[in-house]
């Protein structure tokens, strides 16, 4: 008999929670929102519960919607840099809007990122779709939804190029010739594409992990290619993505009870619609029975949870549902590798500009 299936577990971070409500019945008050402790607090839940990584959404324009609703975020790269220093095993995934930002920046920043997270960096590279954010920077017209999706697809491709373009053993600082870099070993990106000409090489060597990881959400038809692929539609998608390490998006109400969950759910509900999406309105314990009868079923490699209400959902997932998990066989008892590309069994990043 096999082994069971390990489930791979990242969290989302955002503000009070996923539910507009949430910073209405969270503890949290709406100024901690603005501060790199609020997201240290529930990273360290996180890390704690060995989850693979955690996410903060970030986008060029302010939150749609009125009063009623949290308006305004942090930078999220700036924001993980922050927590990189002062935690020690999760993996850090900000969102990086790659219609309006360089390639350059963005492989500069991520490396970076993966510098001084030891490396438990990655980036989720998301394209922009609004006249809001168009109109912050007033150099182009809104792409196209095909458009904005082919270009984030390019973006991916030329970051990798560029955390290449230094190999490894590049920086020889060779005292008795004053020699600090290994000129051989710095290779020019000469990328020329349909948004882009790149010539690099970056100016940031390259990386611990190689290759930070990158993940992408799946309704794009050019999300191949990324690590990992975000999805909220289970169906047919382990097909469209043989190779990516494959997660479902799973909003989370918890409680002791189901009915006290389901009440927890009408609260908020009460006070503004529920995101669309894949949910859990349940137990602790009947969430961990959930997760591997789902992943199974659709051929997932794990979840991106999205707790309605922060730090409550996340505290009881990391508490309760977690050990469950582990009791079961299907989650790791603490981390086994430090990068997070050893958390999600990617393997060593190939230079593709080394030498064999």
């Amino acid at each position: 008999m096999g082994s069971a299936q390990q489930l791979h577990l990242g969290v989302a971070l955002d503000g009070a929670g996923q539910h507009p409500a949430a910073w209405r019945v969270s503890d949290v008050r709406p100024a901690a929102l603005f501060t790199a402790a609020h997201y240290l607090a529930h990273a360290k839940l996180a890390e704690a519960a060995s989850l693979d990584f955690v996410t903060l959404d970030d986008t060029l324009a302010l939150q749609p919607g009125g009063e009623e609703v949290v308006r305004g975020r942090l930078d999220a790269l700036l924001t993980f840099a922050a927590l990189a220093p002062v935690t020690n095993g999760i993996g850090l995934v900000p969102t990086v809007t790659t219609t309006h930002t360089e390639p350059f920046h963005i492989s500069t920043a991520v490396a970076s990122l993966d510098f001084a997270s030891r490396g438990r960096a990655g980036v989720l590279a998301v394209p922009s779709r609004t006249e809001a954010e168009v109109a912050h920077f007033g150099r182009r017209t809104l792409p196209s939804e095909v458009d904005a999706e082919a270009e984030n697809a390019e973006v991916v491709d030329v970051i990798a190029r560029l955390w290449d373009s230094w190999e490894d053993g590049a920086i020889i600082r060779d005292e008795p010739t004053g020699r600090f870099i290994d000129r051989e070993k710095l290779h020019y990106v000469d990328f020329e594409g349909r948004f882009f000409s790149i010539k690099g090489p970056s100016i940031t060597p390259r990386p611990p992990q190689g290759h930070p990881v990158v993940a992408v959400y799946g309704d794009s038809p050019y999300a191949h290619g990324a690590d990992v692929v975000l999805i909220d539609e289970i169906r047919g998608a382990r097909e469209r993505f043989p190779d990516a390490k494959l997660l479902a998006g799973l909003s989370i109400v918890l409680a002791e009870t189901e009915q006290t969950a389901i009440d927890r759910r009408r609260a908020l509900e009460a006070r503004a619609p529920f995101p669309p999406g894949l949910s859990f309105t349940g137990t602790p314990a009947d969430l961990a029975t959930e997760l591997p009868r789902i992943a199974a079923s659709g051929g997932l490699d794990g979840f991106h949870l999205r707790p309605a209400v922060l730090p409550d959902d996340l505290a009881l997932f990391t508490t309760e549902t977690v050990p469950a998990l582990q009791a079961a066989g299907v989650f790791r008892q603490t981390y086994t590798g430090t990068t997070l590309r050893d958390h999600l069994g990617l393997g060593v990043a190939a230079n593709q500009y080394a030498e064999a």
